[in-house]
């Protein structure tokens, strides 16, 4: 379930200035044609955080973005070297796996959307009428109730500005292309067992007796 929201100043991150120069100003009309996390979640187990945004202007955006300001919090307890700490662990971003240099075994790849920008994925320009899709692939692991807000933007810089379409219609001004998910995730993994005829993990309680010998 995503409930508007207006998510001010998500995009007031530090550097960036390379990836956003040169970027012409203006205003785009967007619309948020899919918007999914699940709402139940639990420790440990893998979710998917999909947004599909389409641009429905007739001018080219020069580069979607997306920022959240809630995959972490602010701890306050004493004494941390570093005081945010994960609700959300980012096994990967939104966009390809960039090319490294050297042959590795990646690790947590965070995806080529990756910017300078604080928690801001970039998936380039998007022409009118078309539609990209942002995932991310996340680890939970704070249990609670959390909110995680989300805003979307036409460039890095805040020349180049998004805003809702309204009704579908490139005509008008709306606000922001924000909105915010509340997500309860329980403080137990969820059960899961080896099947003996895959070698996979399977969800769910080990079946008695199907096995037996």
């Amino acid at each position: 379930m995503v409930v508007p929201a207006v998510v001010a100043a998500l995009l007031g991150g530090c550097g960036g200035s390379e990836q956003s120069a040169g970027e012409p100003k203006g205003s785009f009309p967007v619309k948020i044609v899919q918007a999914s996390f699940s709402p139940l979640q639990a420790m440990a187990h893998k979710v998917k955080l999909v947004l599909k945004v389409r641009n429905t202007g007739t001018s080219t955006m020069p580069n979607v973005a997306v920022t959240t300001d809630s995959f972490s919090y602010v701890s306050s307890y004493p004494g941390l070297a570093d005081n945010k700490r994960p609700v959300w662990i980012v096994d990967e971003g939104p966009g390809p796996i960039p090319k490294r240099p050297v042959q590795t075994v990646a690790v947590d790849p965070p995806g080529g959307g990756q910017t300078a920008y604080v928690n801001t994925w970039a998936l380039g320009p998007l022409a009118p009428g078309r539609t990209r899709t942002f995932v991310w692939h996340v680890t939970p692991v704070k249990a609670g109730v959390h909110n995680l807000n989300f805003v979307v933007a036409a460039g890095l810089n805040g020349k180049a500005r998004a805003h809702v379409s309204r009704s579908g219609s490139v005509e008008g001004e709306g606000g922001a292309p924000a909105g915010r998910f509340r997500v309860a995730i329980s403080g137990r993994p969820p059960q899961r067992y080896v099947n003996p005829e895959t070698g996979k993990l399977t969800p769910g309680t080990y079946p008695p007796g199907r096995y037996a010998q």
